[in-house]
């Protein structure tokens, strides 16, 4: 039984190695573009606003950018945000030096100002020059930003909606929506249990990205009435992006199971690092750090008024480099504007009071959870309850209530600061829920003194632990319980109305990003000489010749004729190599 567990592993491991081998051989025929006349419909489906399509979604960011790189003038407006970008998210002691630079290539030389003519204010302009001086703010160019989206969202922007750039944006948007099947994916090792199902590792056969595939019974969902828990889920993840957060990539259907497909965690939850490896909680500089992600993860979902009602070590997972994300939105809920709303739900233990009352509430009890993850990362043990401590579910929830937490000389005065804050009973007194400048108030802790906010949220502190990549860190296959068998369930038609709301195919941004980050982007995303438009993005229909055969979920029913498309048109222009 030892070696099932080895082989598995093994294999799991070879996947996670090289992205280009979990590739199929037919990945440019699954990603093919298809003629721009068959993109019309996609059109008027889209959200158009600059925002979305030139902030927001990572393919329309580089397409307009690649748009803008034409002419000269607005090619140095988008290297100037570039540069006021990169300024914004360096740690303090770089900033002075990148202001100066920023200054003295963009905002000091005369024949550089006339690219900022009409663009950007003088009184704008030297605002930021005299703000650069000494010791330089995260906000000193944001108006100077602020005045040149201004400008690309008008001509720019709309010169762009009529260019190849877009309508190659559309071709991309075309693949985006493709069917999606079991048939996208390679199945690896189980790697736990899910509320209604197994979660696994996968790989998708178009880019070779892995990723963990959460599944959900169908019969098991039914018998538990759960079908509003697993929607609710889903439709929250597909709204959110955010670097802390797990990303839904996609959500399909097989015959006996819903399927969504999430960012791969290869580090392994809280709760292992912090009882399984060494002695039980971490050192301060490392809680401190995961905490400050933690947060920053729990303020992007209180700002689309979710409430995530489920924060423990275990629901916190690292990623390949040793950056945490939050996991599992399944009892996650929408807090409508002015509203509370009420549900005893969470973890016994990490509940807090006003749900062990069933009061109703807001977004208070995310605030103890991250006092419960905080204490437990230092102490070793989670402020209520003993590892492997049998009580009765009924004394846990009293010492929510009524019992003082304690503190050893592992916490210093900041930690056991933070930790009283965010542990105060009443959740009018609690770090987070006393008033508008909440946010302000939590990063501004001295908990988190060494966090420089802006670095940390632009993905580049450098975490304080780095999974090794050789290692699995979740329990052997062998270990992981087996689901039993569903028995008195029937499925039948009225199922398949949610069934076609759960499986809606690729999630937009995380789809781009697997694109851009995998390199299929950069392969694919090509025009022709002098960035003439290719074969594909010309005329009002496709070739007579080049008829396409229907495509599912990435594959060709047959493949008997090929579209000349951007990818057939690079290959045609390669000289050969043959001698005469």
């Amino acid at each position: 039984m030892e070696l099932e567990n080895i082989v598995a592993n093994t294999v799991y491991l070879k996947a996670r190695e090289s992205r280009a081998k979990g590739k199929s051989k037919k990945w440019r025929h699954m990603l093919q573009f298809p003629h721009i006349s068959q993109c019309s419909q996609i059109k008027n489906t889209l959200d158009l606003s600059y925002h979305n399509l030139c902030e927001k979604e990572p393919i329309g960011k580089e397409l307009f950018k690649q748009f803008c790189r034409v002419n000269p003038k607005t090619n140095q407006l988008v290297r100037f945000l570039e540069s006021t970008e990169d300024f914004k998210s360096s740690i303090d002691s770089e900033r002075p030096e990148k202001a100066r630079t920023v200054v003295a290539q963009y905002l000091m030389i005369e024949d550089k100002e006339s690219i900022f003519e009409g663009v950007i204010s003088m009184e704008t302009v030297e605002d930021a020059r005299r703000m650069s001086v000494n010791v330089p703010t995260a906000t000193v160019f944001t108006q100077c930003a602020k005045e040149v989206r201004n400008y690309l969202k008008a001509r720019p922007y709309e010169d762009y909606l009529n260019s190849y750039y877009f309508k190659r944006y559309l071709q991309w948007k075309s693949l985006e929506r493709m069917p999606v099947s079991k048939n996208l994916f390679r199945h690896y090792r189980v790697l736990g249990k899910g509320g209604f199902g197994e979660v696994c590792a996968c790989q998708s056969r178009a880019t070779g990205q892995m990723y963990a595939m959460k599944k959900l019974e169908k019969k098991r969902i039914k018998k538990r009435k759960g079908e509003g828990m697993a929607l609710n889920e889903k439709q929250l993840l597909e709204r959110i992006d955010c670097r802390f957060i797990v990303s839904l990539a996609y959500a399909h259907e097989t015959k006996d199971a819903l399927c969504m497909v999430l960012s791969l965690m290869n580090g392994g939850d809280l709760k292992f690092h912090i009882h399984n490896i060494g002695n039980p909680g971490f050192e301060e500089k490392r809680a401190v750090f995961y905490a400050a992600e933690i947060t920053s993860g729990i303020l992007y979902l209180h700002s689309s008024r979710i409430v995530y009602r489920d924060l423990k070590p275990e629901n916190i997972l690292l990623d390949d480099v040793g950056h945490t994300r939050i996991s599992d939105l399944g009892l996650a809920i929408y807090v409508p504007e002015n509203e509370t709303v009420k549900g005893r739900v969470g973890t016994v233990g990490y509940m807090a009071p006003e749900i062990v009352r069933n009061e109703r509430y807001k977004f208070s009890p995310d605030w103890w959870g991250v006092g419960c993850i905080i204490y437990e990362m230092i102490q070793g043990k989670a402020p209520f309850r003993a590892p492997r401590e049998k009580v009765k579910r009924e004394e846990v929830d009293r010492r929510v209530k009524e019992d003082k937490e304690r503190y050893s000389d592992k916490f210093s005065d900041g930690a056991k600061a933070i930790c009283q804050t965010l542990l105060a009973k009443d959740h009018n007194d609690r770090l987070g829920c006393r008033g508008t400048d909440d946010h302000e108030q939590i990063k501004g802790h001295e908990f988190y003194n060494s966090i420089n906010w802006q670095h940390l949220e632009a993905g580049r502190a450098k975490p304080p632990f780095p999974p090794d990549p050789r290692a699995v860190y979740c329990r052997d296959v062998l270990d992981i319980e087996q689901f039993s068998t569903v028995k008195g369930v029937q499925l039948d038609e009225t199922d398949d109305q949610f069934y076609k709301k759960f499986a809606s195919g690729s999630v937009a941004i995380p789809w781009q990003k697997e694109m851009i980050e995998t390199e299929v982007f950069k392969e694919l995303n090509v025009f022709g000489p002098n960035g003439a438009p290719t074969p594909d993005l010309i005329g009002d229909a496709p070739p007579e010749e080049q008829e396409h055969e229907p495509k599912c979920c990435g594959f060709f029913r047959g493949s008997r004729q090929r579209t000349r498309t951007a990818q057939t048109y690079v290959a045609d222009q390669e000289p050969s190599t043959s001698s005469g």
